[in-house]
């Protein structure tokens, strides 16, 4: 297998991430990331994605080396471009929680570990009271 400039700049591996179900229903994958940065952990590697706004995401390193991508959304899967035809998805089936760690497997079964370090709050539906 051929190891890309995004596995390189993800320490070597692939990666995972995972629409929320029922009482959400307004929440639109990627939202909660848009302009947020999540970490992610692969076999002790330490990597902060950011997802900024309008499609561009940026890999750092720990040393601080950074690594311009694209991101978007497709389908169930999320998706990281690193340079021309360079793209990696992974599963993408519900929102990333502020600090809440998700471990995931990627496509090609590196697992790692991934921590929103903030995010969007997600819609709230306004509900009629008694008087409303």
């Amino acid at each position: 297998m051929k190891k890309t400039s995004l596995a390189v700049a993800l320490g070597g591996v692939c990666l995972t991430i995972m629409p929320l179900s029922g009482a959400a229903a307004q929440w639109v994958p990627g939202n909660e990331i848009t302009g947020h940065a999540v970490q992610v952990e692969t076999n002790g590697v330490m990597n902060t994605v950011y997802f900024d706004a309008g499609g561009a995401a940026r890999i750092v390193s720990a040393s601080g080396r950074e690594t311009p991508a694209r991101w978007a959304v497709q389908g169930q899967s999320i998706c990281l471009e690193t340079g021309a035809g360079v793209s990696e998805c992974w599963p993408y089936t519900s929102a990333f929680r502020t600090g809440q760690a998700v471990t995931l497997t990627s496509n090609c079964n590196a697992t790692s570990r991934w921590t929103a370090l903030s995010t969007n709050e997600p819609p709230v539906t306004q509900r009629s009271g008694e008087r409303g």
